[in-house]
């Protein structure tokens, strides 16, 4: 498989990119999930850290899919759609980076206004975003997590999306970016 797109498929690193972030949002629920279960205490803020970090991959990733996509101009030939799909295509595209984007960046916010600070696999500290503010962290821990129920929602229509182009109208909208096959 070349790295790069070609006229009908997606490259290996476009698959990467999008399967890997896709793998990532599955663990970051997990992780928030875990995270609530638990009482505070070291074993609660490991999860909690190891949830930032990964958020902030995703916003890495998706900051490099956007470069890619912008360098690697080679894109799969769209397939036959009526300009209605083509529009809904391209604005659930459009919608899933934005909100890919904004919301890792609402969870550092929300980090740095509880005055809590933001790493990255013990790498590195991120800057605190905004000065300690109570109830500006509890405004956004709720954007948090209506963005996180947003971006479930459209990358559930995206996914079902695929699967109608695939079972019914019977293209290859799904097949170029499967990681695997022909």
């Amino acid at each position: 498989m070349p790295l790069r797109n070609t006229a009908d498929r997606y490259g290996a690193v476009a698959k990467l990119l999008h399967w890997g972030i896709v793998v990532l949002i599955i663990a970051q629920y997990l992780l928030a999930e875990a995270a609530e279960e638990l009482a505070d205490g070291p074993e609660k803020l490991g999860v909690i850290t190891n949830h930032k970090s990964v958020g902030i991959l995703i916003l890495f990733l998706m900051l490099a899919r956007i470069g890619w996509k912008i360098a690697n101009r080679g894109l799969p030939q769209p397939v036959p759609m009526a300009r209605p799909q083509r529009i809904a295509a391209a604005a659930g595209h459009g919608i899933l980076y934005l909100l890919l984007i904004v919301l890792p960046l609402s969870g550092w916010l929300m980090s740095s206004a509880a005055g809590y600070p933001t790493g990255f696999f013990g790498l590195l500290e991120l800057p605190m975003l905004v000065g300690e503010n109570h109830d500006l962290h509890e405004a956004l821990e709720d954007v948090h997590e209506t963005l996180f129920d947003t971006v479930v929602i459209v990358a559930v229509l995206h996914a079902l999306a695929a699967v109608f182009h695939h079972a019914w109208m019977k293209d290859d909208t799904l097949r170029r970016m499967l990681p695997f096959g022909k």
